[in-house]
């Protein structure tokens, strides 16, 4: 005869506990602790011993006991772990706060910016003090990012322009965002490239042979995300009326065309205009000065220079064009278009507040 063990608390779950439990289990990825305690505490509920379900999730039947006591103490509040005691903060907060003063306000004696070690020096914390300190308030003295405000005096009516195309295109037309990635290089790496191996990326030399440059023509059809591209030796004001052309072509007649620019002075020269007069179906949309960002081709060009240009290795301007049309192709099979998410209002507000910030560093203090 078997000698009878300790009586188990039988676990019954109340109201939503089930879908909760159920919900948690599902976040192994986030948080696998929790998730493996709710899936023990669902299978306690289902009627099973503590040492099947510890046999069924590998564990021992200590663990089970622990979070079904747990659980039917404190319910779903029990899952998680309590705050632990541990020692006593050895930074105090005047000591987090003249880093963050010295590094928003300050410079160091004959440098641009502050480095963890040399912050450390001058407050006298350690250097992995002053990294965790950046690291919670979101510091990087050591980064810096380029920025132009545009000066353009009709910025507002042409942002709402762009905007407005990208966002409502008008009826029984087809909007395109044009634009030209001039001076290409076909650019040799000095040795053969090594390619990537287990344990090792790909490894290629820093410098380069030069074999000549092209110009990309490129109109993103903003709708389907299809490219019109043609490769040019230069881009002056007759290569873009002839690609101006290519467009009339590929689009069908009775549509009209709207074509997003910058302000590029071949986009304006007479040429351009006897053209237009010529095929009044199109119409040109200028970007603001010094917004290069509100011209979506710019996604691609951006795509076309990391997937397919900034690797490459091409040893002649002809394959360097292949390469290009290589994946204007594959960007084509894919056909995803780009979507516009901020509306033109929100857009300006963001300017403006950059601009009463830029404003608001440079005031006399």
């Amino acid at each position: 005869m078997g000698r009878p063990g300790r009586p188990v608390a039988e676990l019954i779950l109340q109201g939503d506990e089930k879908t909760e439990l159920e919900r948690l289990t599902k976040r192994a990825a986030v948080n696998r602790q929790i998730a493996f305690r709710a899936r023990l505490v669902l299978a306690c509920a289902g009627g099973m011993t503590n040492t099947a379900v510890a046999r069924r999730y590998r564990t021992t039947n200590q663990t089970v006991g622990k979070w079904r006591k747990r659980f039917i103490e404190k319910r779903l509040e029990g899952l998680y772990d309590e705050p632990r005691p541990g020692a006593p903060r050895s930074v105090t907060d005047a000591e987090v706060e003249a880093v963050l003063v010295k590094t928003l306000e300050e410079k160091p004696k004959g440098r641009t910016h502050w480095s963890t070690r040399s912050m450390a020096e001058n407050v006298g914390l350690s250097h992995t003090t002053i990294g965790r300190v950046w690291r919670t308030f979101g510091l990087k003295p050591h980064m810096t990012r380029s920025f132009k405000i545009s000066d353009d005096p009709q910025f507002i009516d042409k942002v709402r322009d762009v905007v407005g195309l990208y966002m409502n295109p008008p009826d029984h037309a087809v909007v395109f965002s044009f634009d030209e990635k001039s001076q290409v290089q076909a650019l040799e790496r000095a040795q053969p490239i090594l390619p990537m191996d287990i344990g090792q990326p790909e490894r290629q030399t820093h410098n380069y042979l030069r074999h000549g440059t092209l110009d990309l023509f490129a109109a993103l059809n903003v709708a389907t995300g299809e490219v019109i591209a043609s490769c040019k030796k230069q881009h002056r004001a007759k290569d873009f009326v002839a690609f101006l052309a290519t467009l009339d072509q590929s689009v069908e007649q009775g549509l009209e065309v709207h074509v997003v620019l910058d302000n590029l002075s071949a986009h304006k020269a007479p040429a351009v205009h006897r053209w237009l007069l010529r095929h009044p179906r199109f119409v040109l949309h200028f970007t603001p000065t010094y917004s290069s960002w509100l011209n979506l081709v710019e996604r691609f060009f951006g795509l076309l220079t990391q997937h397919a240009l900034r690797r490459g290795s091409h040893t002649s301007v002809p394959q360097l064009r292949r390469a290009i049309t290589a994946y204007v192709d594959a960007h084509n099979e894919l056909r995803r278009p780009f979507t516009w998410t901020k509306s033109a209002d929100e857009i300006l507000a963001t300017v403006q507040r950059f601009g009463l910030r830029t404003q608001q560093a440079h005031r006399p203090r």
